[in-house]
């Protein structure tokens, strides 16, 4: 039996669906022409940017906000990789923004996690010279294990290097004759076991004898403490002592000045009348006996002196 086609149909079904695939494709780029603006960023790392392709995803903690536009070798180093990347405009980048280069569980597939961006930090924009805005980057948790593993392997390589200078020939046969004459020393101290032992009876005899010594020895000197207490008390009398006769000295050396300071003043003055006194008797004793009738008449009228007449 021989099939019927429609051709109607089928030119039909043709016709509709590429008429879809038109209004899709339309769709679609209507929809491209209503996505959001995006702002360009530039970056500098120091780290093998291994696995991380152009388009893939710049996140911001964790949400998609942009795509990588361009990676290649820095002109003006070459140990360091320039990152292009475009960003959704709104994004909050600010000045102390940065960003990190991290990989998607197990897959090992890279993008690139903007982190940080305080509250208070103004944002980062384009500088004068109209280049993308700088976005600083610091190492991923990958490169700062690979640095961490390389000084842990450089450093168990400088004290492998030491150990094996140390360990030469050289010190091997002094650690050899080292341990060699150890091993004879422990086999003499075992042959002399028993004089050792012996020493340690004595030793001990003698520590017991000690004891006994000195607990007979307690009684002496405790006789020799009370005899120092004795003496003690007779120096702290005779400090008393001679505290007393210091004060007793103190006082006879005060009354002293003071008899110095008061009396012989007084006495000094005394003497000097006395001598006056002595001296007007001695010259009115001379003077009585020269003229008896002096004490009744008075004295002999002076001699006129040159020039001078006779008193009527």
């Amino acid at each position: 039996m021989e099939d019927k086609v429609n051709y109607s149909l089928v030119g039909a079904f043709v016709l509709v669906l590429g008429a879809a695939l038109v209004a899709g494709v339309l769709w679609l780029a209507a929809g491209l022409g209503h996505q959001r603006a995006m702002d360009p960023y530039q970056a500098v790392i120091q780290e093998s940017v291994a696995g991380l392709n152009v388009d893939a995803p710049v996140k911001y903690l964790g949400v998609d906000v942009g795509k990588v536009s361009r990676i290649a070798i820095d002109a003006g180093n070459s140990q360091q990789v320039r990152l292009h990347f475009l960003v959704e405009r709104g994004t909050p980048i600010k000045r102390d923004t940065q960003a990190v280069l991290k990989t998607q569980g197990l897959t090992g597939i890279a993008y690139v996690e903007l982190t940080g961006g305080s509250e208070g930090a103004p944002p980062l924009v384009a500088g004068a010279d109209g280049a993308p805005p700088m976005i600083p980057f610091k190492l991923s948790l990958g490169a700062r294990l690979e640095n961490v593993l390389t000084n842990a392997l450089a450093t168990v390589e400088r004290v492998s290097n030491n150990l094996n200078a140390m360990f030469d020939a050289d010190n091997r046969a002094a650690l050899k004759a080292v341990l060699a004459d150890t091993a004879s020393l422990t086999r003499a101290l075992v042959a002399q076991q028993g004089v050792l032992q012996a020493g340690i009876a004595d030793a001990a005899r003698t520590a017991r004898l000690a004891a006994r010594a000195g607990e007979q020895l307690a009684p002496t000197l405790q006789r020799i403490g009370r005899s120092a207490e004795a003496v003690q008390g007779m120096a702290d009398e005779a400090r008393s002592a001679s505290a007393s006769a210091g004060r007793a000295a103190s006082a006879a050396a005060g009354s002293l000045q003071q008899l110095n300071g008061e009396t012989l003043p007084d006495l000094v003055r005394l003497m000097a009348e006395v001598n006056e006194l002595s001296a007007s008797l001695r010259r009115l004793s001379e003077q009585t006996r020269a003229h008896p009738s002096a004490l009744l008449v008075g004295g002999p009228a002076p001699r006129p002196g040159p020039g001078e007449g006779a008193r009527p």
